[in-house]
C-alpha cells in the first residue's frame, strides 16, 4: 500500500515538472524566433558584401547612395531626341526633273525651341535662389537660302547631290528671372528677341556620275 502511495506521488511531481518544463518553453519560443530571425538577418547582410561588413569586396564611397538631380536625367533624354530628329542628315530620292528643286519642311517649332535653349537656356536653375521663365512665345520663320550643289559621289553614299537649305528663324518672348539670394528680387523682360539660323540640308540620290578618280596616295 506505501508502495503504491508513494509511486503516485512520484508520478505526480513528474507531471508537475513536465508541465512547468513546458510553460517556460512557450514563455521563450516568442524570445528564441526573435534572436534566430535577428540571427538569420545578420547572416544575409554579412553575404550580401555591404560596406563594412563582411570580408567580400565593396564599392568604397562608391558604395553610398548619391542624390542625382531629375534635371541631368531629362537632358540626357533630350540630347537623344535632338540627336535621333534633327541631328541626322536624310537621304532623299532624285529630285523632279523640269523645275527647280525647292526644300518644303521649314523647322518645327519644337526644333526652334531646342535651338533657342542651347543659345539661351533656362533650364537648370535653383528653386526659390535662381530661376528663369520663358512665356508669350512667337517664332518668325524666313528661308534664306535654298540650293543644289552639282551631282559627286559620296562615299557610303554613293552618286547624290547635297541640297542646302538654311533658315532664319527671329523668336519673340517674354523673360522672367527670379534671383532668391542674397538680395531677392526679380527681372522681367517683356521685349526678349533671339535670332537661331537653323540648316536643313539634305540628300538627293541621282544616277552615275562622272567615274571617281582615286588620288595617288
Amino acid at each position: 500500500m506505501t508502495n503504491t502511495t508513494d509511486s503516485q506521488s512520484n508520478n505526480a511531481a513528474q507531471a508537475e515538472r513536465l508541465e512547468s518544463a513546458m510553460k517556460g518553453a512557450s514563455a521563450l519560443s516568442p524570445l528564441a524566433r526573435k534572436v534566430s530571425f535577428v540571427t538569420m538577418a545578420c547572416v544575409a547582410i554579412g553575404m550580401t558584401g555591404c560596406y563594412g561588413v563582411g570580408t567580400n569586396y565593396n564599392l568604397g564611397f562608391l558604395g553610398f547612395p548619391i542624390p542625382v538631380s531629375p534635371y541631368y536625367q531629362h537632358k540626357a533624354e533630350e540630347e537623344f531626341w535632338k540627336k535621333e530628329r534633327y541631328d541626322r542628315v536624310p537621304i532623299l530620292g532624285p529630285t523632279t526633273s523640269g523645275g527647280a528643286p525647292v526644300a518644303l519642311d521649314p523647322p518645327s517649332d519644337d526644333e526652334v525651341m531646342h535651338a533657342l535653349e542651347s543659345a539661351r537656356p533656362v533650364q537648370g536653375g535653383i528653386p526659390l535662389l535662381y530661376e528663369k521663365q520663358r512665356n508669350d512665345v512667337r517664332i518668325i520663320k524666313e528661308k534664306i537660302a535654298d540650293y543644289v550643289d552639282p551631282p559627286r559621289f559620296y562615299p557610303l553614299i554613293g552618286p547624290a547631290q547635297l541640297h542646302h537649305a538654311h533658315y532664319k528663324c527671329t523668336i519673340y518672348f517674354e523673360e522672367k528671372t527670379t534671383i532668391g539670394y542674397p538680395v531677392p528680387h526679380t527681372l522681367h523682360d517683356r521685349e526678349a528677341v533671339e535670332v537661331v539660323y537653323i540648316d536643313h540640308n539634305h540628300f538627293h540620290m541621282v544616277g552615275d556620275v562622272e567615274p571617281y578618280t582615286t588620288p595617288a596616295l
